[in-house]
C-alpha cells in the first residue's frame, strides 16, 4: 500500500472516531433542552459527557492536522474555500466549552438558561455545517486547474446538502440519547430511551432522503458503487438493530449499533470520493486527489513514522479514560 493511501485511510478513520464519540457529546447537548425537566437534570447530562468531551475534539483537530501534513493542497483548497462555515464551527465548540465551565459559576436561573442555551446552539451547529461540508464536497465543487474553490452561495446551500446536514445532526441527536441510556439512571433513563425509540424513525427518514438524493445528485454509487452500495445496505442493517435491541432494551447493543451505523456513513463517504478528497464540478481533470494533493514521499515517511510511535499512547489513554468514568451518573455527589 502506498503511503497517500495509508495517510488517506488514517483521515478517514480520524473522522470515523470523531463522529462516534463527539457525535454522542453533541447528542447530549442538544438533547439538554428536550429531556432536561430541571437544573439536575441538564447537569447529570453534562456530567455524562463531561470526562470526555474535550478528549473526543482531539480526533477533529488530529484530522485537520493530518490532512495539513500529508495533504496540504487539499488542505489549503477546502479550509479557504469554507473559510466561514469553519469559523461558525470553531466558534460553536468554543462556546460549548466555555459554557460547560462557566454554567455552574452563578447559581442564577438567567445565567445557566444563557449557557445552556449556549450548549444547545454549539452541539447542533457543528454537526450541521459537517454534514453540509461532506455533502458539498460529494455533490463537487468549482475547483479551477490552480486548485481554488471558487463557489457561491448556492454551492454550499441547496437541498442536497441541506439534507445532509439535517440528517447528521439526527444522526448525531439519536446517538447522544443512546448515550444517555447508558450512563443515567431513573426517569432520565427512561425518557431518554423513549425518546430514543421515537427519533430512530426520523434518522431513516433522513438517510433514506440522502441517499436517494446522493444517487441523483453525486457519483457516489457509480463511482465506486461495489463499495459503497455495500456500506449503504450495512447503514440500514445497523438502523434495523438499534430499533430491534432498544425495544428490548439492550442499551448497549443499541449504542453500539448506532455508532456503527455513523461509522459506516462517513466510511461509504470516504469510500465513494476514493482516490479523490475534492471533486470538481467544472472538470474531473481538475479533481483533487490523493496523488496530486499529497506531500512528498519523505514527509509522508516521517509523519507514518510518528503516528505508529505515538498513535497507541494516544488510543491508550483515551481508553483508560473511559474505563475509569464507566459508571452511571446518578446525580449523587455530583459536582454543579
Amino acid at each position: 500500500m502506498a503511503l497517500n493511501e495509508l495517510w488517506f485511510i488514517l483521515v478517514a478513520v480520524l473522522f470515523i472516531g470523531f463522529f462516534f464519540l463527539e457525535g454522542f457529546d453533541f447528542g447530549v447537548g442538544m438533547a439538554g433542552r428536550f429531556l432536561g425537566k430541571n437544573d439536575v437534570e441538564r447537569r447529570i447530562m453534562i456530567n455524562t459527557i463531561g470526562p470526555f468531551w474535550d478528549a473526543n475534539e482531539v480526533w477533529l483537530l488530529t484530522g485537520g492536522g493530518a490532512i495539513f501534513a500529508a495533504f496540504p493542497h487539499w488542505y489549503a483548497t477546502m479550509f479557504s474555500g469554507y473559510y466561514i462555515p469553519f469559523v461558525f464551527v470553531l466558534l460553536a465548540l468554543i462556546g460549548r466549552g466555555v459554557a460547560f465551565e462557566f454554567r455552574g459559576k452563578v447559581d442564577h436561573p438567567s445565567w445557566k438558561q444563557t449557557w445552556d442555551w449556549i450548549i444547545f446552539f454549539g452541539s447542533i451547529l457543528p454537526p450541521f455545517l459537517f454534514g453540509v461540508l461532506f455533502s458539498s464536497i460529494l455533490r463537487g465543487m468549482p475547483i479551477d486547474q490552480s486548485m481554488t474553490l471558487h463557489a457561491e452561495f448556492s454551492d454550499y446551500v441547496n437541498i442536497y446538502t441541506v439534507t445532509g446536514g439535517v440528517a447528521v445532526t439526527l444522526l448525531c441527536f439519536l446517538h447522544g440519547l443512546l448515550f444517555l441510556t447508558l450512563k443515567t439512571v431513573g426517569d432520565l433513563q427512561m425518557r431518554a430511551r423513549k425518546l430514543a425509540q421515537k427519533m430512530i424513525y426520523a434518522v431513516l427518514a433522513a438517510l433514506v432522503a440522502f441517499v436517494g438524493l446522493s444517487y441523483t445528485e453525486t457519483d457516489l454509487f457509480t463511482y465506486r458503487g461495489e463499495v459503497t452500495v455495500p456500506l449503504v445496505a450495512l447503514v440500514v442493517v445497523s438502523y434495523g438493530l438499534v430499533i430491534l435491541f432498544s425495544k428490548k432494551g439492550r442499551d448497549g447493543w443499541t449504542f453500539a449499533m448506532s455508532g456503527l451505523g455513523i461509522a459506516l456513513t462517513v466510511g461509504a463517504i470516504f469510500a465513494g470520493l476514493f482516490p479523490r478528497v475534492m471533486i470538481s464540478s467544472i472538470s474531473s481533470a481538475y479533481d483533487l486527489t490523493i496523488y496530486n494533493a499529497a506531500s512528498g514521499a519523505y514527509s509522508l515517511k516521517v509523519m507514518t513514522i510518528v503516528a505508529v510511535t505515538l498513535l497507541p499512547f494516544v488510543l491508550g489513554y483515551q481508553i483508560w479514560s473511559y474505563y475509569v468514568f464507566r459508571k452511571r451518573v446518578d446525580g449523587k455527589d455530583m459536582v454543579y
